[in-house]
């Protein structure tokens, strides 16, 4: 979503009343250990969309309990930021925390012969450079 200098404010104040609202107000069982993990609120505040994050295979269960809650959520977040405009709501799954532990999965899997040498102290040691290779064998013939 486009950004000016006032959006940063109004996400964070958005993202504080909806995690209130997700915390306190809701009590659909489908909606626990469910984080929001971001707001964002577009410049004329018609539009939010909520970023939230839960365990991998519970995905379709948080989207459609949201999506079963979003009037009542959008009704009270209307009541509680007491902008002229209530915004439309979209939910979307959070998916960063899932890609981060893949990634670092890969990293560990990595092989061994890629890892650097390092010397007693830490520091990477250089391997010999290809100048020195090719010195090395025209003095041989």
């Amino acid at each position: 979503m486009k950004q000016n200098q006032y959006s940063h404010r109004n996400n964070e104040i958005a993202r504080e009343k909806l995690a209130n609202i997700l915390l306190f107000e809701l009590s659909d069982p489908d909606l626990t250990l469910v984080t929001l993990t971001g707001v964002e609120v577009s410049v004329d505040r018609s539009v939010m969309r909520a970023y939230v994050s839960c365990e991998r295979d519970r995905y379709e269960t948080v989207s459609a309990a949201l999506e079963r809650a979003k009037g009542r959520i959008r009704s009270l977040l209307g009541h509680a930021l007491g902008w002229r405009v209530t915004p439309e709501l979209s939910f979307q799954i959070d998916t960063s925390a899932d890609e981060a532990e893949r990634i670092q999965v890969a990293l560990e899997n990595v092989p061994s012969t890629l890892a650097v040498e390092k010397d007693e102290e830490g520091y990477p040691i250089a391997p010999p450079s290809r100048a020195e290779g090719g010195q090395k064998e025209e003095k041989e013939r």
